[in-house]
């Protein structure tokens, strides 16, 4: 009976512990949550005259008017 008793007080204080250390974590009340980080703008998804994999416009490989994933697939011949 006394081992029953020891394990149901130590549950209960790791319990109260957890509590404890989530309530310590929490904004205080009235301040809500952080701010978000601002949105980034989207970004123009071209694909490659190779490989035709989608990408961002602003990494784009510009060789003989036609946009390219990489170096090496502005060497290649468009497929």
């Amino acid at each position: 009976m006394t081992r029953i008793l020891f394990w149901i007080a130590l549950l209960i204080l790791i319990i109260a512990a957890i509590r404890s250390k989530l309530r310590g974590m929490a904004p205080p009340p009235g301040q809500g949550s952080a701010p978000r980080p601002a949105a980034r703008e989207a970004e123009t998804m071209i694909a490659c005259a190779h490989c035709h994999v989608y990408f961002p416009e602003s990494e784009a490989v510009k060789a003989g008017g036609r946009e390219y994933c990489s170096p090496d697939h502005a060497r290649l011949p468009p497929a």
